[in-house]
């Protein structure tokens, strides 16, 4: 069996979408089959957005947090660093077992109400951590009844693998609502209970007795209450252009260092977040590649593996470890969020802006694709004359295949719902729209213009 028609990690998010459909299976073609009886809708009549992202990236957004230790820091691209430390603390990696004594600080964002109240939030940052610093970023909401949430976990993240092993955090619940990896959810949504509002903590650690510190850019929270669905109406077709992505394949990565999720079978996602680096100018060096194997294509595909592989998830699918990882690169910013359309994705490349789409879908719900998934990442780069979609599909047998033309009713339906029916045709989780953008630290006004119309506002 491939990577791709393997069980994703992410499936535990489906439990409580099954429970609420009648039936639990149906014939696998019925989701596809609804599609394109789908009506057609024009952007009048599409419905309002259900996704609420907000970020912190300003000087004066650093000065209105709660500072504990730590310091806003103005300039070009202002951020959140070390001041004066409250002190020490050790910690125990899991995944190496070695304690070490670190100085720490901590940065509280103000409260967030959010403008929809979610069933699920999804908080993403870039940062910079030299040698012997990281950060911890963790999540507290007030749920739609007034009561609190336990602080989350949301990850503990460095650029390199040194000092320790870049990690989300399993087993976090309060019987209310649960965190699956990068994604915080509420355990059962039919009950009506959302979260209301939300707040991020960060904390910044440095090994003691150092002037270095970890900087925060940018922190971002996306809420979202999307609704249940199988199918989502078509969207009308406006823009016909392709932008000059870099092409690279996974799949020519087969067995290339398996510690990172069993080499490249499943390094769609960092290869999607590498071909979109490179599309703005991000470039590794001859000193930063010079651990991969001289024999290996592409070896900066498997430096883009190593650095977004999530210790405890097993895999290189971390949704903010891979905008994290964008955002080392000079002046690129990265944020995950979720798209309501095609026609969200057409003003993006018409600004001349790329998106990394997480979809699921079964082998002929997707025609030329070839295969079927329960979870993989792509690049989308364009539209065709009739409005399909054009991608780079790193699930291909090598970089000269990987750009590819899917019909766009197929790839918005698969991308956008929330439903759909597995192999065994019982009922699964979709992505409801989730997608990576990464872009100029810098925007132009037009690219400004772009993201703010899709949600993520400059």
């Amino acid at each position: 069996m491939s990577r791709a028609e393997q069980p994703s990690r992410r499936t535990v998010l489906a439990a409580a979408v099954a429970a609420a459909v009648a039936g639990g299976s149906a014939p696998a073609a019925t989701a596809a089959t609804a599609a394109d009886a789908a009506d057609t809708v024009t952007a009048e009549s599409a419905p309002a957005r259900t996704v609420d992202y907000r970020s912190w990236t300003t000087y004066a957004d650093w000065r209105a947090g709660t500072a504990k230790g730590t310091r806003a820091v103005a300039g070009v691209r202002p951020g959140v660093a070390v001041g004066a430390p409250l002190g020490t603390v050790d910690y125990t990696d899991p995944h190496t077992k070695t304690t070490a004594t670190w100085e720490y600080a901590t940065w509280t964002s103000p409260v967030q109400k959010l403008a929809v109240p979610s069933t699920e939030v999804i908080a993403s940052w870039n940062a910079s951590t030299p040698a012997g610093t990281w950060l911890q970023v963790e999540l507290k909401g007030t749920y739609s009844d007034g009561t609190d949430t336990p602080w989350y976990v949301m990850g503990r993240w460095a650029s390199g693998d040194q000092d320790i092993k870049r990690t989300s955090v399993d087993d976090q619940t309060d019987g209310r609502s649960t965190v699956w990896t990068d994604t915080f959810a509420i355990d059962d949504a039919s009950t009506g209970l959302r979260l209301a509002s939300c707040r991020l903590r960060l904390t910044l650690y440095r090994r003691p007795g150092t002037k270095l510190t970890p900087t925060v850019w940018r922190l971002g929270a996306m809420g979202s209450d999307v609704p249940d669905r199988f199918t989502v109406p078509a969207s009308v077709p406006g823009l016909a252009q392709e932008l000059a992505v870099p092409r690279y394949s996974q799949e020519i990565h087969l067995g290339q260092y398996p510690e990172y999720d069993s080499g490249g079978e499943a390094w769609c996602s960092p290869t999607s977040s590498q071909m979109i680096v490179e599309y703005w100018g991000g470039r590794l060096t001859a000193e930063q590649l010079a651990w991969v194997d001289p024999s290996y294509a592409d070896p900066q595909v498997c430096h883009a593996a190593r650095h977004t592989y999530d210790h405890q998830y097993a895999g290189c699918g971390n949704w903010p470890f891979n905008a994290a990882y964008a955002a080392t690169f000079k002046d690129l910013q990265g944020v995950v969020t979720r798209l309501g359309s095609l026609t969200d994705l057409e003003t993006l490349i018409a600004a001349g802006i790329p998106a990394i789409t997480s979809q699921s879908f079964l082998k002929e719900e997707l025609t030329g694709a070839g295969y079927g998934t329960s979870g993989h990442l792509m690049t989308v780069i364009g539209f065709t004359a009739e409005g399909d979609v054009i991608a780079n599909d790193p699930f291909s047998a090598d970089d000269a295949a990987v750009r590819r033309v899917y019909r766009r009713r197929e790839f918005e339906n698969i991308w956008l719902r929330t439903k759909r029916y597995n192999a065994s045709g019982k009922v699964a989780s979709g992505t409801g729209g989730v997608c990576y953008l990464y872009f100029p630290a810098r925007p132009t006004a037009r690219q400004c213009r772009a993201l703010t119309a899709v949600g993520v506002p400059m």
